[in-house]
């Protein structure tokens, strides 16, 4: 074996908080909570034991808190820490095939420790690692823009619809836009096709042959267990379901959909104080015409769409935006860990 691998300690969930010194890193992806004490150095290699995520691969900067569902991952002298941690990133997949158990996932350790790694010289593993850090040092750097970009487009949303009211008319939302659910369509299907289905929830319900609704339409869900509050926009056509709000302004002269849009994005709290609670949330037509809108003069509108349009674009375009680069930069990674770390027999002293 070229490293030791131990389980944490438990720590109760009611001991944790949202925030504190120290993550506590358990069986998911992200922390479990944070505490004031620590059992483990930072730059240190942890896997998943158990739940969903059992399997997954990551590394810790920071001192930690090991939980009782994470593997704590120690290479010997043979072979460097990073090299270790892009070789088990690599087999990431392979150990979440690994889960076994009907109830919680698991991961067993010796599923890890019958993995054959190659161990070339450490010049040649530090020459790896340097070329790999580099691409995930690059992604971290474009997360953390992407994360800084984020926190401005909020910023400029709630800055740019705060408005002082005597300066803008203020009219009820279903005197200014048409308000009405949709329909099931006869098949829904699990594949992309040109049209969504939107119905309650935060993503698309499946994809239809066909739409009922026209682009340029605001939705938002009328009941359901996890969308309430949520403010979509559909920039084309698509199939509106029965659990669904479309929004769609009566005069565009008077107000653009795009606005009622980023109005609503940012004020959705107006809209989860209409919730209705007691069995399924939901949100009554008859409270949702009268939620207040404040609408501004139409170039105003436009100029507030048009500075908001070039944020949403940086930070969720997937194809265009800082999230393609991000996805981009993780394919060209991959490519490159799985060529560096293809060796033959002859290459390497363990295999």
């Amino acid at each position: 074996y070229v490293c030791n691998i131990s389980k944490g300690i438990q720590f109760n969930k009611d001991n944790m908080n949202d925030i504190g010194s120290y993550p506590v890193i358990n069986g998911g992806i992200n922390p479990s909570g944070y505490i004031e004490l620590y059992n483990t150095y930072e730059n240190t290699i942890t896997i998943s034991q158990g739940g969903a995520s059992a399997g997954y691969v990551n590394y810790q900067i920071v001192k930690f808190w090991a939980g009782a569902h994470c593997y704590v991952v120690k290479p010997k002298s043979i072979v460097l820490n990073r090299y270790l941690y892009h070789f088990l990133k690599k087999k990431e997949y392979i150990l979440q095939e690994c889960q076994y158990g009907a109830g919680i996932p698991a991961l067993a350790k010796l599923t890890i420790l019958k993995l054959s790694i190659p161990v070339p010289a450490l010049l040649v593993q530090s020459e790896i690692v340097r070329i790999l850090d580099n691409f995930t040092n690059l992604i971290s750097e474009l997360e953390s823009e992407l994360s800084g970009r984020k926190k401005q487009y909020e910023y400029y949303r709630e800055k740019l619809l705060t408005f002082k009211e005597k300066d803008h008319r203020i009219f009820e939302l279903g005197t200014i836009a048409d308000i009405s659910v949709g329909t099931k369509p006869k098949i829904i299907l699990n594949h992309r096709t040109e049209y969504k289905y939107i119905n309650a929830g935060t993503i698309e319900s499946g994809y239809t042959h066909s739409f009922n609704c026209e682009s340029d339409t605001v939705t938002t869900p009328s009941r359901g267990q996890g969308g309430i509050g949520f403010v979509g926009y559909q920039c084309k056509p698509f199939w509106l379901g029965p659990l669904c709000y479309k929004i769609r302004a009566k005069d565009n002269s008077l107000i653009k959909n795009k606005y009622i849009y980023y109005y609503l994005l940012s004020n959705n709290a107006l809209i989860l104080q209409l919730k209705k609670e007691g069995g399924i949330p939901a949100i009554n037509k008859n409270n949702l015409v009268k939620l207040p809108i404040i609408v501004p003069p139409l170039e105003e509108q436009q100029r507030i769409v048009d500075i908001l349009d070039r944020f949403d674009k940086l930070c969720n375009d997937i194809s265009d935006g800082l999230p393609a680069e991000i996805e981009a930069r993780k394919k060209q990674y991959e490519y490159y860990r799985d060529k560096l770390l293809a060796f033959k027999p002859c290459d390497c002293e363990k295999c």
